[in-house]
């Protein structure tokens, strides 16, 4: 693959244009109804979190953006123009990137090996590594992602960091929206700080970023919108400026009380009534 077919210049149209739309997604396996009438928007410089229990559709939905798994009904559009995306090679010539929770991470080969897997550049009839280690190096100053080296194995780094490998290596096709796929699950305190950073230098460049998450906290952290699926339907879409965490739990779970909400009273309860300075002596 020549130089130029790679770039690591984001080419994405100004903040706030629709980048990509579904209307009415309809998804059925055989007899079950796994996704009915879902619309779901991302623009350009937004990170929209896509949130809900399991088996409410957010796999599913997943797989319709991504070209995984068509719809079975339903539009798609990319920038207002409908288009027909019926695998993931399709979405990625679409400019939609998706980096799944498995990651597909090669842990003997080293970082700049695994970001050109697949699409080598080449000099002539050898491999251009020192190109392809420039650019490698290039997107992670770019992106503000430390490593100890470029050339190490994928296998002696941290989780945070090979999650964000996995990230900038979905770069490299200078996609115009991202798809994350519980981007944090299983990983530390530290880590995840790592990976929601990444997540925000991605919106500064303009990109639209599809959050799937378990995890409220990220949610609250890092999205612009929420959008929540409940039994393959839009329960509910957000603002998080103008949503608690507990109005996200009770759309998730369809009920106002919950285990969530009732343990968090329980701990208001116990810290407005433990004398000052000792809340953080309780068990």
């Amino acid at each position: 693959m020549s130089a130029d077919v790679l770039s690591t210049e984001p080419h994405t149209p100004p903040v706030g244009t629709s980048l990509l739309s579904l209307t009415g997604i309809q998804k059925r396996f055989g007899a079950v109804r796994a996704l009915s009438d879902v619309d779901f928007e991302v623009r350009a410089g937004e990170v929209v979190a896509l949130v809900g229990d399991n088996g409410a559709g957010k796999s599913t939905l997943v797989k319709v953006m991504s070209g995984a798994g068509p719809a079975d009904e339903g539009s798609y559009r990319i920038e207002g123009r409908e288009v027909s995306i019926g695998t993931p090679a399709a979405a990625s010539a679409h400019g939609v990137a998706t980096v799944f929770q498995d990651l597909a991470i090669c842990d003997n080969l080293d970082v700049v090996a695994n970001l050109f897997l697949g699409r080598e550049l080449t000099r002539g009839v050898a491999l251009d590594e020192p190109e392809m280690e420039r650019r490698t190096v290039e997107l992670l100053e770019q992106l503000s992602v430390k490593l100890p080296s470029v050339r190490i194995p994928m296998a002696s780094l941290s989780g945070g960091q090979r999650q964000s490998v996995a990230i900038v290596r979905a770069l490299l096709g200078s996609p115009k929206v991202v798809l994350l796929d519980e981007p944090t699950a299983a990983l530390g305190v530290a880590q995840t700080a790592q990976v929601l950073n990444l997540v925000e230098r991605l919106r500064e460049r303009g990109l639209g970023v599809v959050l799937i998450s378990h995890n409220m906290a990220d949610v609250m952290a890092v999205a612009d919108r929420a959008v929540v699926l409940r039994l393959g339907r839009v329960a509910g879409r957000f603002d998080m400026a103008d949503v608690s965490r507990e109005q996200l739990v009770a759309t998730i779970t369809g009920a106002d009380t919950n285990v969530v909400s009732e343990r968090a009273a329980r701990v208001a309860g116990r810290s407005a009534a433990a004398p000052a300075g000792t809340e953080g002596n309780q068990a």
